[in-house]
C-alpha cells in the first residue's frame, strides 16, 4: 500500500516508516502540512492512505484533513495525541475515516489501516464478494440505491459523494431495511473493531450520511440502541 505519513516528530515518524515498510507498505514521510499537501498533489501513483497527525509546525492538521478531503476520497486516519472527544468528532466530521489516539501499537495501526482499506475495496474485490448476476445487482430501498460493484450510491438517480466509511455504512443499512442496528454492531461489522470506547464515531458518520442522502432517505435513531434505515417502497 502506498501511504503518506504526515508527522513532525522524527522519533515517531522514523520508526513508523521502518515498521510499515517491513509490512510491505511504501511510505512517504511529510514533516508538515505544506509538504504533505504538495506530496499528495504530485504523487504518482496516488497515495492509497494518509496517516495524519494534528499538531504540525506550520498548520493545523484539521486544515490538512479538510484540504485532502476536498481533493478526493483518499482514506484518512488521524493519529494524534489529542484524545478529547471533541477532537475525534471534529476529525470525523471533516471526513477522516478513523481516529487513533497516541500512543498506540503498530499492530493496532495496521489493523485499523486494513479495516479502512477493506471498506473501500476495489471494484474487482467487491464483485468477487457479492458474486455475479442477480446477487451483484444494486440494492434499493425506495429512492436509495447502493451499487456495490460500481461503489456508487444514488438517491433519486443522482450520485451522492460519500467517503469510503459512509459508503460502507450505507451499504450495511440498506441490506437491513427496518432492522435496528446497535452502535456496537455497527462498530464490529462496518468499522471491524471491538473497541469499547465512545461510539461517537458511529453517531458522527450517521449524521454525515443523513445530511448527504437528504430528506428522501430516512435513517431513524433507535433510542438507547442505534439506528434503523426506514424501508421505502
Amino acid at each position: 500500500m502506498r501511504v503518506l505519513l504526515v508527522e513532525d516528530e522524527p522519533s515517531i515518524a522514523e520508526p513508523l516508516v521502518v515498521a510499515l515498510g517491513r509490512e510491505g507498505h511504501d511510505v512517504v514521510h511529510a514533516p508538515d502540512g505544506t509538504s504533505a499537501l504538495a506530496a499528495h498533489a504530485d504523487a504518482a501513483p496516488p497515495f492509497e492512505l494518509v496517516l495524519l497527525d494534528l499538531r504540525l509546525p506550520d498548520m493545523d492538521g484539521f486544515d490538512v484533513c479538510r484540504a485532502l478531503r476536498a481533493r478526493g476520497d483518499v482514506p484518512i486516519i488521524i493519529v494524534s495525541a489529542r484524545g478529547e472527544e471533541i477532537d475525534t468528532v471534529l476529525g470525523l466530521e471533516l471526513g477522516a475515516d478513523d481516529y487513533l489516539v497516541k500512543p498506540f501499537g503498530v499492530r493496532v495501526l495496521l489493523a485499523r489501516m486494513n479495516a479502512v482499506m477493506r471498506r473501500r475495496a476495489p471494484v474487482e474485490a467487491v464483485e468477487a464478494a457479492v458474486g455475479t448476476g442477480a446477487d451483484a445487482a444494486p440494492i434499493r430501498s425506495g429512492e436509495l440505491e447502493v451499487d456495490e460493484r460500481a461503489h456508487l450510491v444514488r438517491v433519486a438517480g443522482e450520485v451522492v459523494d460519500l467517503t469510503p466509511t459512509e459508503f460502507a455504512l450505507a451499504a450495511y443499512l440498506v441490506r437491513r431495511p427496518g432492522a435496528a442496528c446497535s452502535r456496537d454492531q455497527l462498530l464490529a461489522d462496518v468499522w471491524e473493531t471491538s473497541w469499547t470506547g465512545s461510539t461517537k464515531t458511529v453517531d458522527v458518520h450517521v449524521a454525515s450520511l443523513r445530511r448527504k442522502l437528504g430528506e428522501r432517505v430516512r435513517i431513524d435513531t433507535v433510542r438507547g440502541i442505534g439506528y434503523r434505515l426506514v424501508p421505502s417502497p
